[in-house]
């Protein structure tokens, strides 16, 4: 497996007037994100910035074998479906400082 760095922003179905908690979905977009965790695909995942002007943007660290096996199980988030978040890009990432404990988030903790 290998490190990838993704990145996501709001969708057209975002609400800027609500925050991140707010949205509608909230529940099940996150217990999807925390299964990919639960599973060691998603390491690290959350917003960056301060969500200026209502404007979402997204980091997850993930473990896959490739940038389409991230776009497969990415779709199936509710909030992808639904318009709320999209996809920006996926960029493979090598770690110089720190794999080994990135290594300690991924699949050998099941």
């Amino acid at each position: 497996m290998s490190y990838f760095a993704v990145f996501r922003e709001a969708g057209p179905s975002w609400e800027p007037d609500r925050a991140i908690t707010e949205q509608p979905d909230v529940n099940e977009h996150a217990a999807f994100i925390n299964r990919l965790a639960d599973e060691g695909f998603v390491l690290i995942a959350g917003p960056l910035g301060e969500g200026e002007s209502g404007y979402l943007r997204v980091l997850l660290i993930v473990d896959a074998s490739s940038a389409a096996e991230i776009a497969e199980r990415l779709a199936g988030d509710p909030w992808v479906t639904t318009g709320r978040i999209r996809l920006l890009s996926i960029e493979p990432w090598s770690v110089l400082v720190g794999d080994e404990r990135l290594a300690g988030l991924g699949t050998a903790q099941l």
